[in-house]
């Protein structure tokens, strides 16, 4: 079994095999693995090995039942970060909007065989200029079957303000044959499900240690320039801040997606560099103290 054959284990995964060093990232609640492709991209022109798992559930239209859970999510997470780490020497793992949330769990969980974050949009709380004014009122529900009585829609302009690349995803996911309301209808079980990972999450921010890269629009639609503000002040690691004036949620793919792309390869980059000095120093250490 080859190497792209190894780490796709769901259907609709971006796998592009590369060297040593990995990149897991994780997809938008609602979204796909396609929403990363600029950056999955420009990583594997770096030579990275790049996993873009599709996460049942956490993806538009795989759920319409209500029933998988964010432990569900972050199981199929887990699996894939087995897969990956299992190739390369160094992990680096980034999502974005909610799948920021799995993200930081994710480096909270396994501190020690992620190497370095990058987080796109991170949400912790849907607080952006086209979140409905009730959103708010979920704050009062404590049980998911009240939740799954609840519907949310989005509205334009979606997380994308570029209006060519808007019509252009809204275009490719009808094709597919999938229903519009899959890529902005959110069921209220699913919310629910999303907050309780975002409520974990966010009581142990101080726990997470790895050097992180944080990008977010300064006019974000769907989640406030605050959510990145808080991760800033309270991860346990370094954190580098991206401030993006001409994009909306989906930085990935909005207008300024050239320059996300080139800053996340600069910080892996310079990540990578930062981890192999340290080995390098480590291993002359060791090699003193046996020669002596």
């Amino acid at each position: 079994m080859n190497k792209k054959e190894k780490i796709n284990a769901y259907r609709g995964s971006l796998v592009m095999p590369g060297g040593r060093v990995g990149v897991l990232l994780v997809h938008s609640l609602g979204g796909n693995p396609v929403e990363l492709r600029f950056v999955a991209q420009g990583l594997a022109r770096q030579g990275c090995t790049v996993y873009c798992p599709f996460i049942p559930g956490l993806s538009g239209g795989t759920d319409p039942s209500g029933l998988s859970s964010w432990k569900d999510w972050y199981a199929a997470l887990e699996t894939a970060h087995d897969e990956l780490k299992a190739h390369c020497d160094v992990v680096i793992v980034g999502g974005q909007s909610a799948g920021a949330m799995l993200t930081l769990r994710l480096a909270r969980e396994r501190a020690s065989e992620i190497d370095g974050l990058l987080l796109f949009a991170p949400t912790m709380w849907p607080n952006g200029w086209a979140i409905p004014r009730y959103f708010p009122l979920f704050k009062l529900i404590y049980h998911k079957w009240v939740a799954s009585l609840m519907h949310f829609r989005q509205r334009a302009p979606f997380g994308i303000k570029d209006e060519r690349i808007r019509n252009f995803v809204i275009e490719s996911f009808k094709s597919e044959g999938r229903p519009v309301e899959d890529l902005f209808g959110r069921g209220g079980g699913i919310v629910w499900e999303f907050l309780s990972l975002a409520s974990d999450v966010k009581r142990r921010l101080r726990e997470i240690p790895q050097h992180a890269a944080i990008f977010h629009p300064r006019e974000d639609d769907q989640s406030d320039i605050s959510n990145a503000f808080r991760l800033q002040r309270e991860l346990g690691g370094v954190v580098e801040m991206t401030v993006l004036n001409d994009s909306y949620h989906m930085v990935t793919l909005d207008r300024q997606r050239s320059t996300v792309v080139d800053r996340t390869v600069d910080f892996v980059v310079r990540l990578t560099q930062k981890i192999e000095e340290k080995a390098a120093v480590a291993r002359l250490i060791q090699g003193k103290g046996i020669a002596e």
